[in-house]
């Protein structure tokens, strides 16, 4: 495998992408972005996860912080989407990382 994975992505984006992926409820709402075609309303979230608000926000502004996911304004709604390019480096970084 080429040095490529090294050069777009860095340790540091690496490990906030690590922090983030952390939290099982974030996984939950990844998947869920992934099962309903990448496009998740900011209000299902509370249908998905029993959690507050104050809470699903804090794991939405990490996801969106690590680049993870995007977040659309749609009217007085926000459509969340997952990053794929920023998903592909990151996969291609923890690659780099096997022996072979």
């Amino acid at each position: 495998m080429t040095d490529l994975a090294s050069t777009t992505m860095n340790a540091k984006k690496a490990g906030r992408i690590s922090k983030a992926l952390a939290d099982p409820n974030r996984l939950v709402i990844l998947k869920e972005i992934k099962k309903r075609n990448d496009c998740l309303y900011c209000v299902e979230i509370t249908d998905i996860i029993d959690l507050a608000q104050p809470s699903i926000c804090h794991h939405l502004k990490q996801l969106t912080d690590s680049e993870i996911i995007v977040g659309e304004k749609e009217g007085r709604n926000v459509k969340y989407k997952l990053n794929n390019e920023v998903m592909d480096e990151y996969i291609a970084f923890l690659q780099s990382l096997k022996t072979e």
